[in-house]
């Protein structure tokens, strides 16, 4: 699961630290989601003027959000331990990142990156930064992904 900031990185900038994530989901070591909702988030996100980018450069990277991410359809109930996000215009990602469930939020958000300790906790995924997500050899996620299994069946919610 990505954060907006982290798409732009990934598919605007094409910033060189996100290299490894990017290749990551193109051989799909890696699956990232997306909801209507985050969706919506991308396509207002690019057409920023900010950006100076044309029509066709936001169509092209719209597609490309599309194709990078796997489309989920949002349950109507949220986890009750999902903790709340100061941001309430972030609060989509951790519903979407809970809901599916996933291992980690790749987030650059500092209002997401603060909830990393509750949510790890509560078993629902970890928050984690691109560099820390990069950092971690695939053992190590292997070992998150069996910690947070077994901290939902503490909480008796279904797990992966």
């Amino acid at each position: 699961m990505l954060d907006t900031n982290v798409c732009l990185d990934l598919l605007l900038f094409k910033d060189p630290s996100t290299a490894n994530l990017a290749q990551a989901l193109n051989d799909g070591s890696c699956h990232a989601y997306r909801s209507a909702a985050t969706s919506e988030e991308w396509r207002r996100v690019i057409g920023y003027t900010l950006w100076g980018l044309s029509a066709q450069r936001q169509e092209e990277l719209a597609a490309a959000f599309a194709e990078s991410m796997l489309d989920f359809a949002m349950p109507a109930d949220v986890d009750p331990a999902l903790p709340r996000c100061r941001d309430k215009d972030d609060q989509k990602f951790l519903e979407l990142a809970a809901a599916v469930p996933v291992t980690a939020l790749i987030s650059k958000d500092r209002d997401l990156l603060k909830l990393a300790k509750p949510c790890r906790r509560r078993g629902l995924f970890a928050v984690l930064s691109p560099a820390q997500w990069s950092g971690m050899p695939p053992a190590a996620i292997d070992k998150l992904e069996a910690e947070l299994v077994q901290r939902r069946r503490s909480r008796a919610i279904a797990g992966f």
